[in-house]
């Protein structure tokens, strides 16, 4: 199953694969060896676009922040694949001792540790990780604008962005000229609809706005591998589940399960076919640690799910039911 599909980011030149995959894993739940086997897997199966963080995975013990730039860095040095593949990274996130926030000063630091870790001359998704209300969104364009003018940054994008900061930071990138938003990335999922559905996905398909959201199965729980408690065990994201076992996520499962069984498919394809269908999804960043999780992952961007399934999927998730 090789993947052929490219998707045009936004208004950007970026033209991506229908699945990004999710460089948190790296230097957290694979080690290099790990990281280089999926991503060999992930491209020679058609994927070429990569999402990852400056503070990625600064949250397990002895990290730092950097370990996944880095990782993907060595690959793609040792791979000599650079121009095959979209890089997207982030600034913003708390980096300890090297700041935080989207300030001119903090972005320009920034960007040249994340071009050194990655060992490239240029980042071609550049996203604000998180909303900086205490630096005038001019200031963060403006700085963001100089990189691109510099070449070391092809577009941006937003991410964890409210509807009206997103909206605001289009219209003055509007008034002064300075590039705009191209992509946006926030939680989305068939169990996390509301924060996306109400106010974001308008403006993002009114505005052509690329959308590579994250969290596409829950931390594992779309894939059905989490049933009951005391499957929270099996991984080390086992925690960040416990939140969805609850009536409404079990419902979900069950539709999942019953167009998964009508269709042979597995639950994690169901859960991402259904991303994939909605037009204003470009790509919904997804992980793997094992290369036949990977596989699983990749079959999920041929799978064209009928209206009687979209429809039973959105109403078991809908958050009035």
């Amino acid at each position: 199953m090789v993947i052929t599909q490219r998707r045009k980011l936004g208004r950007s030149e970026l033209e991506v694969s229908p699945i990004s995959f999710g460089g948190n894993v790296f230097g957290w739940t694979i080690d290099e060896n790990s990281s280089f086997e999926i991503l060999d897997s992930f491209i020679e199966a058609g994927g070429n676009f990569i999402d990852t963080a400056d503070v990625y995975s600064k949250w397990v013990p002895g990290n730092q922040g950097g370990e996944s730039e880095t990782i993907l860095g060595k690959w793609l040095k040792q791979r000599g694949n650079r121009d095959q593949v979209v890089i997207a990274t982030k600034v913003g996130n708390d980096m300890d001792v090297r700041g935080q926030g989207l300030s001119r000063e903090h972005i320009q630091q920034a960007v040249e540790d994340s071009l050194q870790r990655l060992q490239t001359d240029y980042i071609d998704l550049y996203q604000s990780h998180i909303d900086d209300e205490n630096t005038p969104l001019e200031e963060t364009l403006e700085t963001y604008a100089e990189l691109i003018r510099q070449g070391k940054v092809r577009a941006i994008g937003a991410s964890n962005y409210s509807a009206e900061r997103l909206g605001q930071a289009l219209e003055i990138s509007r008034q002064h000229g300075y590039p705009r938003y191209e992509s946006l990335q926030p939680r989305y999922n068939l169990y996390d609809r509301d924060g996306y559905e109400q106010d974001l996905q308008q403006i993002c398909q009114e505005q052509e706005i690329g959308v590579i959201n994250y969290s596409s199965l829950c931390s594992g729980f779309l894939s059905g591998k989490y049933r009951s408690e005391k499957d929270l065990s099996i991984s080390l994201r086992g925690n960040s589940v416990k939140r969805y076992l609850n009536p409404r996520g079990l419902q979900i499962l069950e539709a999942i399960d019953r167009v998964a069984t009508t269709y042979n498919f597995t639950p994690t394809q169901v859960s991402l076919a259904w991303l994939i269908a909605n037009p204003s999804i470009t790509a919904p960043i997804v992980s793997a640690t094992k290369v036949e999780q990977l596989n699983d992952i990749i079959k999920a961007v041929n799978i064209k799910l009928d209206q009687d399934a979209i429809d039973l999927l959105n109403q078991a998730s809908s958050s009035n039911t």
